[in-house]
């Protein structure tokens, strides 16, 4: 029996999860702060208005999951992080065929110039740089994930600079708590204002913070570029994702969309007119 059929957002874009099982369900997900921390900004809608469901959920059965081209469906008993991370890469399809690109990475509007610090491949301190620069009067932009248009203009932005709290599903030994790394450099968190509205991209920045390093500020050459914005794009569709023993998570791209977001990338490094 269709116990829910809901509707959520991402700007323009929007994914609806339909829900079989014996008993009734108010959300298909209970707690949003994973959807907002990895997309910027998700909203369930008061109505549904897709005629056909992007994600079905048939809660008795034995456990699966399978993508086919166009829609992706569970069967069984599945924890609430599986369902996050596939609700996050499903909407990330739909708001890139929008024109949304979300981007693993910070940002910061500094003295008038917007600096994207960008995830790319590894975790090498896009978080702590945002802190930084805040810290110093620069206004959030955004703190995990960037959404930046077709233009190069970011849109959106996330808030929250860490996941404080992770679903089963999610769980990560290997990660900190994330309070630490802001107690050594820091001492504690400092405070910032939002900046307002919509801003071009100034400045892409992929930082490093390894204490075998010397300081050093070198400009990335074009491929160089274009292979870290292309990790920072691909982050979001979990192609090496395990969602559970024995369930990996189906493969969601295609070779059409690969050539689209390398097109985007090409776009995006090209050098901007002189400040």
């Amino acid at each position: 029996m269709l116990q829910l059929s809901e509707e959520m957002s991402g700007g323009s874009a929007r994914l609806r999860v339909d829900v079989y099982g014996p008993e009734p369900r108010e959300h298909v997900l209970e707690d949003m702060n994973f959807l907002n921390y990895r997309l910027a900004k998700v909203n369930i809608e008061p109505e549904v208005t897709l005629p056909e469901p992007d994600i079905v959920w048939h809660q008795e059965g034995d456990k699966s999951i399978s993508y086919d081209g166009k829609r992706m469906t569970f069967v069984g008993d599945w924890a609430a992080g599986p369902l996050q991370k596939v609700v996050v890469t499903m909407l990330a399809l739909k708001m890139e065929a929008e024109g949304l690109h979300p981007f693993h990475s910070a940002a910061v509007n500094y003295r008038g110039k917007t600096m994207l610090f960008l995830g790319g491949e590894s975790n090498h301190g896009k978080s702590m740089g945002q802190i930084e620069a805040c810290r110093r009067g620069g206004l959030l932009v955004a703190t995990e994930t960037t959404v930046i248009d077709e233009d190069g203009v970011a849109i959106m932005g996330s808030e929250d600079v860490f996941l404080k709290k992770r679903a089963e599903g999610t769980e990560r030994a290997d990660k900190a708590a994330p309070n630490k790394g802001v107690e050594k450099f820091f001492g504690s968190m400092p405070t910032w204002d939002d900046f307002e509205g919509p801003t071009n991209i100034d400045l892409v920045i992929v930082p490093a913070i390894d204490g075998n390093f010397d300081p050093s500020t070198v400009e990335m050459g074009k491929f160089e570029a274009s292979f870290q914005t292309l990790h920072s794009l691909q982050n979001y569709f979990l192609l090496n994702e395990l969602l559970a023993e024995g369930h990996v998570m189906p493969m969601v791209d295609t070779e059409e969309l690969r050539a689209k977001r390398a097109e985007y990338v090409k776009r995006f490094v090209a050098p901007g007119p002189s400040s």
